[in-house]
């Protein structure tokens, strides 16, 4: 079953209204929502599920399911016995998801800092980092910090765009993972552009303004394996 993702549209969704399509042992499925499931190395989103009896669900991951736009959203204390078309009001724990947020788009701008292909990322509420494939000489932490934080100063509008699969096929510049490739089968990609500094396949979450990132520090540079550099960063605040 899919899913209408809100989050696509707007990110800044802190609550909503949804129905239940369905219970599995894997999750809740409803009718929309505005929970990020996991991908892209994003985590899922946290937060809770209202029944109208005000009955609070936790919920503490988000998941994606079996088909394009399917989403898991995973109880803290097992599947809650809901009836199918069942109301739900959704509220997602903004805080650590505005952060999430941040932290994104921080990675966005800082990949077109260190110019090299990315063979890996992570975030996570307090931190973040991508690895490269290039030469541990060419990484300076204060280098890297201070371009990356004189970028997001520009204080520039993020934009969301689609192209279809066949217009990507012909682009395959614009992916810079080398471990994560763009979700397709839906006909469509999503892209994240920072005019004039970025433009890139991505599925997440991602704020307005990239002034809302606020300043960022190098926490460390280190060597992960052969070919694996990693910058982990963090917000300043």
């Amino acid at each position: 079953m899919a899913s209408e993702l809100l989050f696509r549209s707007d990110a800044y969704l802190k609550t909503a209204q949804a129905r239940v399509l369905a219970v599995h042992e894997g999750g809740i499925e409803l009718d929309r929502t505005i929970f990020y499931p996991m991908g892209g190395g994003q985590p899922g989103d946290t937060g809770a599920l209202v029944r109208a009896s005000g009955e609070r669900i936790a919920i503490n991951d988000t998941r994606k399911g079996g088909t394009i736009d399917s989403v898991l959203h995973i109880a803290t204390s097992g599947m809650p016995r809901l009836a199918p078309d069942e109301p739900l009001t959704l509220e997602i724990d903004w805080p650590r998801r505005y952060a999430l947020m941040r932290l994104h788009t921080a990675l966005h701008v800082m990949s077109c800092v260190v110019v090299a292909p990315v063979t890996g990322g992570n975030i996570a509420p307090d931190k973040a980092r991508l690895d490269f494939d290039i030469d541990m000489s060419l990484l300076d932490a204060v280098k890297i910090e201070h371009e990356t934080n004189a970028l997001i100063a520009r204080a520039v509008e993020t934009q969301t765009e689609w192209i279809t699969d066949e217009e990507l096929d012909v682009r395959p510049d614009l992916v810079k993972t080398m471990s994560v490739q763009p979700p397709r089968g839906a006909g469509r990609v999503r892209l994240l552009r920072i005019p004039g500094i970025d433009l890139q396949p991505c599925g997440g979450t991602h704020v307005k303004n990239i002034a809302e990132i606020g300043a960022i520090r190098v926490l460390r540079i280190r060597s992960e394996g052969r070919r694996n550099r990693r910058v982990e960063i963090a917000l300043v605040d």
